[in-house]
């Protein structure tokens, strides 16, 4: 590792000179540390609202699932589909301000709601989960039905990160159709180790309690329904990620327990068989995984992967400079500017030419 450019290893560029490069990444000094970051990155984010449009649409379950529309930008630039992490929603500030990056970029986004968290509870038993797939196939296959010839790309954060990175492995071991490239940022790639992270220190139970609060919430809102299928007493005494998905998570979703359902579902199992430009975004800070569960040697084996890793950054945070009450935020710039150089790459390139793949790259903060 030398102090210069981001190092990249394997055929990073496909042999055409087309390459990505990340732009440096620095914390400002009022948004040091893992926790300061991923919480401003939550609450200094702005949502403007007003720009999206809902459609509803029906699951082949009986269920529906939520998504929401960015205007038209140009019907032949890509269309990408934005993931939320868990508890979270189309209309978080990271969702949003993604959105608004592409669309900087002329690229349309919509994003999905997963079951339940669009505001208005869903009908099945059954929610969703780190490793849940199905709907993120079908919402892919209903965007190719209506867009025939338009490149589908996709973002996914934290556990939508997750979710997504699964769905390539699962399509890219089939050689089944998929999206074009891709970005996963902060993914728990192992959710057992995820898991144990947030039961370790302050910090880390005032992030569980968060989403504890939210997740049982939820199974209260449907508990006639759910009264018969799970202990509800147990779903309220849980005072862990873990408890809570031993206790509904697993039941609803027919694993043999949470170690069973981490075990199945995280996505360091299937990154080695992604066969798409995918890039991957993290910080060793990140305070939701640590640092030694990243699948680094995985990563580092498939050429379709990109990893930019930086020091800092937190939980989906990489907020950089700029005044404290709209700080700029790198990372939804940085995976617009990925994505839409995949595309105009793609364009340019001849249908019988070598594909273009990005390679590994591991830089540090201070390297980039």
């Amino acid at each position: 590792m030398t102090d210069s450019s981001p190092i990249s290893h394997g055929a990073a560029d496909g042999g055409s000179g087309h390459t990505w490069t990340a732009r440096p990444y620095a914390p400002p000094w009022w948004l040091a540390g893992a926790h300061a970051q991923t919480l401003a990155g939550k609450f200094l984010r702005p949502a403007p609202d007003g720009m999206l449009t809902t459609e509803r649409i029906e699951t082949p379950d009986g269920d529906f699932l939520d998504i929401t529309w960015m205007p038209e930008t140009d019907p032949a630039a890509p269309l990408v589909l934005v993931l939320h992490g868990l508890e979270g929603h189309t209309k978080k500030g990271y969702m949003v301000q993604t959105c608004l990056a592409l669309a900087g970029r002329g690229i349309r986004a919509v994003g999905m709601n997963f079951r339940g968290c669009s505001g208005e509870m869903n009908r099945e038993p059954r929610f969703y989960h780190s490793g849940e797939t199905e709907d993120l196939g079908f919402v892919f296959g209903l965007l190719r039905e209506r867009f025939p010839t338009r490149p589908l790309m996709a973002i996914g954060f934290s556990l939508g990160g997750n979710i997504l990175l699964k769905y390539l492995g699962e399509q890219g071991a089939k050689n089944a159709a998929s999206f074009s490239a891709a970005v996963a940022i902060s993914v728990p790639y192992d959710l057992s180790a995820g898991a144990d992270a947030l039961e370790r220190g302050r910090m880390a139970k005032i992030y569980s309690g968060y989403f504890l609060r939210s997740l049982v919430a939820k199974v209260r809102a449907k508990k006639e329904i759910l009264a018969n299928i799970l202990d509800l007493d147990a779903v309220w005494a849980s005072t862990t990620i873990r408890d809570f998905d031993d206790a509904a998570t697993a039941v609803l979703h027919g694993f043999d327990g949470s170690e069973d359902y981490y075990r199945k579902s995280s996505s360091n199992r299937f990154i080695r068989s992604v066969r798409i430009p995918t890039l991957l975004l993290h910080a060793r800070d990140d305070p939701f995984l640590p640092a030694a569960a990243l699948p680094l040697s995985a990563i580092e084996a498939n050429p379709f992967l990109t990893l930019v890793l930086t020091d800092a950054g937190g939980h989906v945070g990489f907020l950089e400079g700029g005044p404290l009450w709209n700080p700029a935020s790198w990372l939804e710039e940085q995976s617009a500017s990925f994505l839409a150089h995949h595309h105009q790459v793609a364009s340019a390139t001849p249908s019988d030419a070598t594909p273009i793949v990005p390679g590994w790259v591991d830089p540090h903060t201070k390297n980039l």
